[in-house]
């Protein structure tokens, strides 16, 4: 990373820049996510190994997810009640836990809940870090620090299931659960023994008087109901992706191990734009960013169909991971940009759900779809919706966001006063 973009800040007379967060905040998601990246791709094999079914096997993995979903609220409330620090230690010392249980398993029941439960406090463990960054991180370089802690987990995505396969080789399918294990012991030493930039004493939200989570969802429903169905939208055209490429490789009557090659080359395009995104972003503004994503992301999606074979398929993959791959970290930024400085982390925990239910909400439409029989309409309803959420983020962002565009940093966003605003009165 150039020194540039490296520009030393400070918070509280620390210094603060990208380089300087790298080690108590980049290192340990990128860890924690490695681990992560080799069990998801594992969890359905695992189950088959147990006695499931496929459709059995399919739900473990979504399981995954939703842990994920059930999780993101009371993460908020953690971070908000303990710090982000100790949140992400005991998120880490939870996970030691469900992870010997996913690898200690017996029957597909017992995976069943400890996977949900690993869901969950992977999704403590990201809150906590993307609370702490914003809460630490100058301005100007908010969208960089966004992007490249969004590109961690799509590296760890990248990189754990080749190194879970080298794993696997020639040992028990539930071996890939100790990798995992190993990845989140080392990550929460990282955070054990790794200084932050800046200590918990800098947060407002520690010295605020306590707030619901009821409470804050009412006093800030506009924003939810508006950019947050925007986030929602974006969450399900991201995970689509991710349904829509081995479904219609299946259809093209290619086999498994192709499909992963595909999916392999998606995953490098993915990983090798999100830094300059988040440049782009801090320059000129989020939108320039965010509704080409979803404009790129919802193309790809709606010629998928028109594939017929691996060239092709490959193409429209590797649009599909450029298109996600620039969008890296812009739910981050965006919820960093209107979260309320008083009750930040508990106003991020409601902002996840929005994006994770979109998340899970996606792929259940495809699925849908495909049970009654036309695959190929439901990914396109799906690149419509690509669509639709950029038409969203353009209406509602500059609304809530001051960073909007290069314009509306320079004055401010019009209309409604800003959830940090409506915090303080």
């Amino acid at each position: 990373m150039p020194y540039s973009e490296a520009r030393r800040m400070h918070v509280n007379g620390r210094q603060v820049s990208l380089l300087s967060v790298t080690p108590a905040v980049f290192l340990p998601a990128l860890v924690f996510e490695t681990g992560m990246g080799a069990l998801t791709p594992m969890l359905a094999l695992s189950a088959r190994e147990l006695g499931a079914s496929i459709g059995e096997a399919g739900l473990v993995l979504a399981l995954l997810g939703v842990g994920q979903i059930l999780g993101d609220v009371p993460a908020g409330a953690l971070a908000a009640r303990l710090g982000d620090r100790k949140a992400m230690l005991i998120a880490a010392g939870v996970a030691v836990l469900t992870l010997l249980g996913c690898a200690m398993a017996r029957t597909v029941w017992q995976l069943e809940l400890a996977v949900t439960a690993t869901g969950a406090t992977n999704a403590v463990f990201v809150l906590a870090r993307q609370s702490y960054l914003a809460e630490i991180i100058p301005t100007r370089l908010r969208a960089r620090a966004m992007s490249t802690l969004g590109g961690m987990s799509r590296v760890g995505a990248f990189a754990g299931p080749f190194i879970g396969a080298l794993v696997v080789h020639d040992n028990p399918v539930r071996s890939v659960f100790w990798l995992a294990l190993g990845c989140t012991v080392v990550a929460g030493l990282i955070v054990l023994f790794v200084p932050d930039v800046a200590g918990p004493a800098t947060s407002r939200e520690h010295r605020s008087p306590a707030v619901s989570v009821r409470s804050l969802v009412v006093r800030h429903r506009r924003v939810f109901l508006t950019l947050g169905v925007a986030v929602f939208l974006v969450g399900a055209v991201r995970a689509t992706r991710q349904t829509v490429l081995p479904l219609w490789a299946e259809h093209l009557g290619l086999d498994p191990a192709t499909t992963s090659v595909v999916f392999g080359i998606a995953g490098l395009v993915d990983t090798m734009t999100f830094y300059p995104s988040g440049k782009i972003m801090d320059r000129a503004g989020r939108l320039w960013i965010a509704v080409p994503s979803m404009l790129i992301l919802g193309l790809a999606q709606g010629l998928l169909p028109l594939t017929n074979g691996l060239v092709s398929l490959t193409v429209v993959a590797m649009f599909m991971g450029f298109g996600n791959g620039i969008g890296a970290g812009i739910l981050m930024t965006l919820g960093a940009d209107v979260a309320p400085p008083e009750v930040r982390s508990k106003f991020l925990g409601v902002w996840r759900l929005c994006a994770d239910s979109g998340s899970a909400g996606g792929p259940l439409v495809v699925s849908a779809a495909a049970t009654l029989g036309s695959l190929a309409a439901g990914i396109v309803a799906m690149g419509a919706m690509g669509v639709v959420a950029a038409g969203a983020l353009i209406r509602w962002v500059p609304r809530y966001s001051a960073f909007a565009t290069r314009g509306t940093a320079s004055k401010g966003a019009p209309g409604e006063p800003s959830p940090a605003e409506e915090g303080s009165q």
